[in-house]
């Protein structure tokens, strides 16, 4: 099929992809990477009006340090999360993920903002701004506002994005000596959304955990943070834990769906093997560094 007919725009400034999408509203879509979008459009699943093409705003694709954080521009490619060295060795989960989304054709197209307005909640990125309490910088005809987050994220393919706004940036923290991180999943094949994910982010001090955070994907309507878990592990000496059942812990509570790949049961269980085995290896490298 062929998308229905729309009317294209390609602005060059931030300034310009606001006023066109504040003239257009909601009869108007973002193209990035396009990787969501386009069957979307083949299909005739979306219709828009109108496509704002924003691979031209080189403002979109810078990288830098910012007073403690990496600052990562919304059109970023997956493939330079994956390959830059200034991103591995800030945000190494960043760098980590990538290899996991899609393959490499994708990645080559794929962009940072766009996988987070997505908000699929099997998706990797999402998952990374939730485990690391990144915030995510948006522009609209108000100005520039930065959204925590835990906030961003409101159900499956629903973000607080306003219809005027497109995200321009990402404010990593950056976690620094003494941390370890860890990427888990289980697919059908390399390259599907993994059924279940999970990722591991942790600091040791003095051989304690002073700082862990947990994410899941698969697990619900938006990235999931095992905070219940994280507190209590925070402080434990690393020679103490029992980490299979932190495993169990972290997917307590949780309601993942069913479909055609798996029911609730079976994603809880893999979530728990999948959690044990992230802080395992996260751990291990923190205690090296």
């Amino acid at each position: 099929m062929k998308p229905a007919p729309f009317d294209y725009h390609a602005p060059a400034t931030v300034d310009d992809c606001v006023s066109v999408l504040a003239e257009h509203g909601d009869e108007a879509k973002i193209l990035a990477g396009g990787q969501s979008l386009m069957p979307m459009l083949a299909l005739r699943l979306a219709r828009p009006e109108v496509l704002v093409d924003v691979n031209r705003v080189s403002a979109l694709a810078t990288v830098r340090r910012d007073d403690g954080s990496l600052v990562v521009g919304a059109t970023t490619r997956h493939a330079t999360l994956e390959k830059d060295p200034e991103i591995a060795a800030a945000v190494p989960l960043l760098a980590r993920v990538a290899p996991h989304i899609g393959h490499f054709q994708i990645r080559n197209r794929g962009t940072l903002g766009g996988s987070l307005a997505h908000a699929d909640p099997a998706a990797e990125l999402p998952a990374v701004v939730r485990v690391l309490d990144a915030e995510i910088e948006v522009a609209g005809p108000n100005g520039t506002r930065r959204i925590p987050a835990a906030d961003f994220f409101e159900t499956v393919f629903t973000t607080s994005l306003e219809p005027d706004e497109l995200v321009t940036a990402v404010h990593f923290p950056v976690w620094g000596a003494g941390s370890g991180f860890a990427v888990e999943e289980m697919a059908r094949r390399h390259g599907d959304f993994a059924i279940v994910g999970a990722l591991a982010a942790v600091q040791v001090r003095d051989g304690r955990l002073s700082k862990v955070a947990i994410g899941l994907t698969g697990m619900g309507s938006v990235p999931e943070r095992a905070e219940a878990v994280e507190g209590a592990l925070t402080g434990a000496a690393v020679a103490d834990l029992d980490l299979t059942d932190a495993g169990v812990q972290a997917v307590t509570g949780l309601e993942p769906s069913a479909d055609v790949h798996a029911g609730p049961e079976y994603r809880k269980r893999v979530g728990a093997a999948l959690v044990t085995r992230a802080l395992t290896h996260a751990i291990e490298e923190a205690s090296r560094a």
